[in-house]
């Protein structure tokens, strides 16, 4: 892995055999391990939830890594092959989720199976995106304009800044658990902003590059076979939901869920929805890649 992995351990189910099914989750662009502090402790009733933070994102340094999707993927499965065992169950969101389906075709005998939540996969035609989004990856694409942007960013205070993303990300950030809110502030408070954004703006061009020439992905995913759950928000500003709907189509095996008048998180918007919705799949169609994984961290 090059350097030191933060992750938080939600638990597991008590008594269940060697921990129950291992569950990993990954964040999006500019997220954190706290994306998923909403449903990791409902859903490690049913499996031993760790939920890590991507390169230079969150509390992993960058160190010698690169954060690109490249890197965030090598970096996944750095942690998955430390974790050893057996496969785990994949959980991403936005960017990612992108990274984990990478990580499910990349290395397949790593993952039983995917829970891909508004992921950043990329299609034919990614479809109408809200013009703030476009200009913010339009922005951060050309160079010393983006760290320009940045910095200009950085005047604001933390808990404005967090409000801000999730503005973009909810259509009503009221629904967002309160202390999930303070602890995203107090995170933000605490980190080196700087370095931060540097991350998050190298990631941004890798994602901005990859949707722009989506061939050679695209046709790397073609090879999923996983077991999948891919939940998508309704009203997600970010990627459109006629995305999701294209990605279905080309999976027809998957099971779809769409989270009614929900933004781009739906685990933080709307986290009640979202882990029924995942219970139901361990417990149905993912019931094979709950077999399949069994893997307690040490």
């Amino acid at each position: 892995m090059d350097g030191p992995v933060h992750y938080l351990d939600m638990g597991g189910p008590d008594g269940a055999p060697d921990g129950g099914p291992l569950m990993v989750c990954v964040h999006g662009l500019g997220g954190s391990h706290l994306n998923w502090s909403a449903v990791g402790p409902s859903l490690s009733r049913h499996a031993r939830v760790v939920a890590l933070d991507l390169v230079g994102h969150g509390l992993t340094p960058a160190g010698r890594r690169t954060p690109t999707i490249e890197g965030h993927r090598r970096l996944l499965g750095g942690f998955l092959d430390a974790v050893g065992g057996s496969p785990v169950i994949l959980v991403g969101n936005s960017m990612g989720g992108l990274v984990a389906a990478l990580q499910a075709v990349s290395e397949p005998d790593s993952v039983a199976g995917l829970v891909l939540i508004d992921p950043a996969l990329p299609t034919d035609r990614l479809g109408l995106v809200h013009p703030r989004v476009v200009a913010n990856f339009l922005v951060c694409a050309v160079p010393g304009l983006g760290e320009c942007y940045l910095a200009r960013r950085r005047r604001r205070s933390a808990e404005r800044t967090v409000r801000r993303v999730l503005d973009m990300c909810c259509v009503d950030v009221s629904r967002v658990p309160a202390e999930v809110i303070a602890a995203h502030v107090r995170l933000t408070e605490g980190s080196d902003r700087a370095l931060a954004d540097d991350a998050y703006l190298r990631s941004a061009r890798s994602l901005s590059l990859l949707m722009a020439n989506p061939g050679a992905t695209m046709r790397e995913l073609d090879g999923l076979a996983k077991p999948t759950l891919l939940i998508h928000g309704a009203r997600d500003l970010l990627v459109p939901l006629s995305s999701a709907r294209r990605m279905i189509a080309a999976h027809p095996r998957w099971r779809f869920e769409i989270a009614p008048d929900t933004g781009h998180v739906p685990m933080l918007e709307a986290p009640e929805w979202t882990t029924s919705v995942i219970e139901d799949w361990l417990a149905h169609q993912g019931s094979f890649a709950v077999a399949r994984s069994s893997a307690p961290l040490s």
